[in-house]
């Protein structure tokens, strides 16, 4: 018997070729996230890196409806949704005078809100590489005990324990190991970049807003101080 893949997967069992195509179909679930998510998180950087020098200079100055037509224009930059959403909320707290909390306190509580709607956005798909990395090395493993159990039905069925008989069922075993780990290993780097990648995101979501909020309360303190002034 030649070592050919093709070969060896046209003389594969039913249950066999079934768990090949398991793997396959794993494989392909893992390429496919991975490149979505590394197109979505690379043009978030490029977005974000742009937006993030436009913006800085308008917060100093407080400009924040030049801030929010700003933010608006990079629908694709994460920390750019997120500043709409906190001033959105911010402006519509400022025109109600109702309630106990201040117009800063809800837009920090919108942002929080924000954060992990987004945290969970950047995160879609990372579920599937886990779980392909988890558990493709135990289909493969599945497929040895299938390979195994071939091989010793040509045993059982030629009455001997010669090459010929073991051959086939020994080459289904090992395919389909070396398929699992060959699934396996790549799901795994790309779920540790990948993570490594969005946790970072997820640290510089949070500084940005931060960074915003406090502005926004020094502003709004600045503001209440002067009113405060005019009265007195």
């Amino acid at each position: 018997m030649q070592f050919d893949l093709a070969h060896i997967f046209q003389s594969m069992g039913l249950a066999s070729r079934l768990i090949a195509l398991v793997l396959l179909v794993m494989a392909i679930l893992a390429i496919g996230v991975t490149i979505e998510r590394a197109i979505v998180l690379y043009r978030s950087k490029s977005a974000t890196r742009e937006f993030l020098s436009r913006v800085r200079p308008l917060i100093d100055a407080w400009e924040i409806d030049r801030v929010l037509t700003l933010a608006q224009e990079y629908p694709r930059s994460f920390p750019a949704r997120l500043t709409t959403g906190i001033i959105n909320r911010f402006q519509h707290a400022q025109g109600d005078s109702e309630g106990a909390l201040s117009p800063v306190e809800r837009a920090r509580r919108a942002a929080e809100r924000r954060r992990e709607a987004m945290s969970a956005e950047l995160r879609k798909g990372l579920s599937v590489l886990a779980t392909v990395g988890s558990i493709a090395p135990f289909v493969g493993l599945l497929g040895t005990v299938v390979g195994i159990i071939t091989a010793f039905q040509g045993i059982g069925a030629t009455g001997s324990g010669g090459l010929g008989a073991v051959s086939a069922g020994i080459s289904e075993a090992l395919v389909e190991t070396a398929f699992g780990l060959a699934v396996a290993i790549p799901a795994v780097l790309f779920f540790n970049y990948l993570n490594t990648r969005i946790s970072s995101d997820e640290s510089a979501l949070e500084r940005f807003s931060g960074e915003l909020l406090d502005e926004m309360e020094n502003e709004s303190g600045r503001d209440s101080g002067q009113r405060l002034a005019k009265a007195a």
